[in-house]
């Protein structure tokens, strides 16, 4: 199963890979992490954007997954081949990336449109969305258990 993750919400300015988390966005990538560790979900790896906005939303998010994030240059933006991606990572990657490549994805695997938010997770498995959370909903299950 492929996990997307939307990086957090970050603040305005340039450069562009260089725009760091706000406060709320650092809440929001840690309550993404939170939310699937409450959600028993076995994240084998994590792959991320080199720019700072997303590697610092794996960081947060990894931190209640157990896992270190993994830079990837195919996920600066743009098109790429997330099953070329995650190969040989595991079965449950977290792939943190940017919009609106993250919802083309999703759209492109399952059929279904979406529009990933700031912070937000879809999880796809064999051509089926399975998954699609809003940072609130993550929020109120980070704070489940």
């Amino acid at each position: 199963m492929i996990w997307f993750l939307r990086h957090a919400e970050a603040e305005d300015g340039s450069p562009d890979a260089e725009r760091p988390l706000t406060e709320r966005g650092r809440e929001q990538a840690a309550a993404a992490g939170r939310a699937l560790a409450n959600m028993d979900v076995p994240i084998d790896a994590c792959v991320t954007s080199p720019k700072l906005r997303a590697r610092d939303t794996a960081a947060l998010a990894c931190r209640a997954l157990g896992v270190e994030p993994a830079e990837d240059r195919r996920l600066e933006g743009g098109p790429f081949e997330p099953r070329e991606v995650v190969e040989g990572r595991g079965e449950h990657v977290l792939v943190v990336g940017h919009d609106p490549d993250l919802s083309l994805i999703v759209n492109r695997l399952t059929g279904a449109q979406v529009r990933m938010q700031k912070g937000g997770v879809a999880g796809e498995d064999r051509g089926e969305l399975k998954v699609l959370l809003g940072p609130s909903e993550l929020s109120s299950l980070a704070r489940a258990r």
